[in-house]
C-alpha cells in the first residue's frame, strides 16, 4: 500500500493523512497548533512521541479536542511501536538535533515520509544514514525553512533571479542575535557540540539554506575562524557576579543579572521545563557563563561557491540588538537589505521592531540609490510560517510555488554542509573543500 505524505495528494479525496509528532518541546507546537487549527479537515494527529513523560502529557493535553478520544502518547522508546500500531503517513521530526537522523532512518524504513524540524542533521556520519536510507526507500523528508517563505526574503529572490543587479559577484551577510535570544543558546542543550553541531549548523543553517537558495548555486570551499569571546566566566566575573550557581533556578546572585531565565515565571516554560525535571534531570536554565561551553559565539566564514560567487558571513550571539544586515555586490549595482527584529535589550528586556524596520535598497549603477517597497505579512518570522505550513499540510489549496522554497533532504543537506566544513576549518585552520569533504565519506546528494 502507498502511504500519503503531507505533499503528497492524498487518497479517496476525503481520508486525511496521518501524522504523529516525536519531540513536544516548544518547537512542537508551531505543527500540533497548525494542523488542529488550521488543517484539521486534511490531516490529523494520530500520535505523540516524547522522552519526557511530563511534557507529552502536557502535549497531549494541549492537542485534545471535544469530542475525542485524545491523542495517543508513546514515549521514546517505544517509537517502532507508534509507527506500527498507529500506521502515520508522515513523521513530524521536531527532537533535538542530534536525533534528526535516528528518527529520519527508522521513518523511511517504516515506510513513512517526514518533516523535519531544521537542521536536517548535525554531521557527516548521521548525514549518509539519511542520504544512504532515502536512496532505498524513496521515501521524503522536507526540512522547514521557513525563512525562505517570508516576503522580505522571496523579494530578494525575485530581484537576484530577474537579474535586477546583473551577475552577482560577492555577498556580505552579518548575522545578530541579542543577549536574550543568543544567550538561551547557551543555556540548554545546544551548548555542546555534539547535540547541535554549534550555532555554525544549528542556526547558521537557515542563513545558507538562504544564501544557496538566493544564488541558484552550492558551496564549493570554507575557510573559517571561531571562538566563544563573551559566553565565558571572566564575563560572569566583570559583570560582577562571583558566586553564581549552576542554574537560574535557585541562583544566589539572580536577581542582579540580566541574563536570567525565571522558568518559574512563566507559565509555558514552567509546564514544558521546570515541572518536567523530575522525570529526567534536563534543565533548561543552565548558566550561560559556564566553563564548559562547547559551542562558539562568534563566528566568521568566507564561502566560495560554484557559481564563482563569494561571501563573507559574520554571525555573533551577543549583539545589542537583532537582525540581519546584507549586501548583494552585482555587475549593474548592488541590493542592501537590512532587518531589524530587536531594537535593543535594555535590563533583560527585549524591545521589538516593527514592520518598517525591514529595508531593502536597490542602487543600480549611474543612478541614485532607491528604498524599494517591501512586502510584509502577519505571521511569526515576518509572515513566513503560515505560508510554509500552506504549502505544507495544503499544497493543492496555494497557488503553484514559482520560486522552489520546498527544500528536500539535498537542500537540507547542502545547509548543514557549509557550517560542518565551518566547524572542520576552525579546527585545522584551513580551508575545507566541501566536495572532498563528502567524497571521503562516501555521500552522494542527488535527487
Amino acid at each position: 500500500m502507498r502511504l500519503v505524505s503531507a505533499s503528497s495528494p492524498r487518497v479517496r479525496g476525503s481520508e486525511k493523512v496521518k501524522i504523529a509528532i516525536v519531540g513536544c518541546g516548544s518547537r512542537h507546537k508551531m505543527f500540533r497548533d497548525s494542523i488542529t487549527d488550521d488543517y484539521a479537515d486534511k490531516h490529523e494527529i494520530v500520535a505523540l512521541c516524547d522522552s519526557n513523560p511530563h511534557r507529552l502529557g502536557e502535549a497531549a493535553k494541549a492537542v485534545q479536542r471535544p469530542g475525542t478520544n485524545g491523542v495517543a502518547t508513546y514515549l521514546a522508546e517505544d517509537f517502532d511501536r507508534l509507527i506500527l500500531e498507529q500506521k502515520p503517513d508522515t513523521i513530524v521530526v521536531t527532537t533535538p538535533d542530534f536525533l534528526h537522523a535516528d528518527y529520519i532512518v527508522r521513518a523511511f524504513e517504516a515506510g513513512c515520509d517526514v518533516i523535519c524540524e531544521k537542521p536536517l542533521t548535525i554531521d557527516l556520519a548521521r548525514l549518509k544514514t539519511i542520504v544512504d536510507a532515502q536512496a532505498r526507500t524513496g521515501r521524503k523528508v522536507q526540512v522547514t525553512f521557513n525563512y525562505r517563505y517570508s516576503p522580505a526574503r522571496t523579494q530578494i529572490k525575485e530581484l537576484i533571479s530577474s537579474g535586477a543587479i546583473g551577475e552577482v559577484t560577492a555577498v556580505d551577510f552579518r548575522w545578530h542575535l541579542d543577549r536574550v535570544h543568543g544567550a538561551d543558546y547557551f543555556r540548554r542543550w545546544h551548548r555542546q557540540k555534539e547535540n547541535s553541531g554549534g550555532l555554525l549548523v544549528h542556526k547558521s543553517t537557515h542563513h545558507f539554506d538562504l544564501l544557496n537558495w538566493w544564488l541558484g548555486s552550492l558551496p564549493t570551499a570554507v575557510l573559517a575562524s571561531g571562538r566563544r569571546a563573551f559566553y565565558r566566566p571572566e564575563t560572569a566575573a566583570a559583570l560582577g557576579l562571583e558566586g553564581r550557581g549552576p542554574r537560574c533556578h535557585g541562583c544566589p546572585v539572580a536577581a542582579k543579572c540580566d541574563f536570567k531565565l525565571d522558568l518559574a515565571a512563566d507559565e509555558s516554560l514552567r509546564n514544558l521545563y521546570l515541572e518536567a525535571e523530575g522525570a529526567d534531570g534536563y534543565f533548561r536554565d543552565l548558566c550561560v557563563f559556564d566553563a564548559d561551553i562547547g559551542i562558539e559565539d562568534t563566528m566568521q566564514a568566507h564561502i566560495r561557491y560554484a557559481s564563482g560567487v563569494t561571501a563573507n558571513y559574520t554571525l555573533t550571539a551577543y549583539s545589542p540588538w537583532e537582525g540581519l544586515e546584507i549586501k548583494f555586490q552585482g555587475t549593474k549595482g548592488d541590493i542592501t537589505h537590512r532587518h531589524v527584529e530587536v531594537h535593543g535589550v535594555f535590563g533583560g528586556t527585549r524591545a521589538h521592531a516593527d514592520a518598517d524596520a525591514v529595508t531593502t535598497e536597490l542602487h543600480l549603477a549611474g543612478q541614485i540609490p532607491r528604498l524599494l517597497d517591501v512586502p510584509h505579512a502577519s505571521g511569526h518570522h515576518g509572515g513566513a510560517d503560515p505560508v510554509m505550513l500552506g504549502y505544507i499540510f495544503d499544497p493543492e489549496g496555494m497557488t503553484p510555488d514559482r520560486y522552489g522554497r520546498a527544500s528536500d533532504h539535498v537542500a537540507g543537506a547542502w545547509s548543514i554542509l557549509t557550517g560542518i566544513a565551518a566547524n572542520a576549518s576552525i579546527d585545522t585552520g584551513s580551508l575545507v573543500d566541501i566536495k572532498s569533504m563528502l567524497r571521503s565519506r562516501g555521500i552522494k546528494l542527488e535527487h
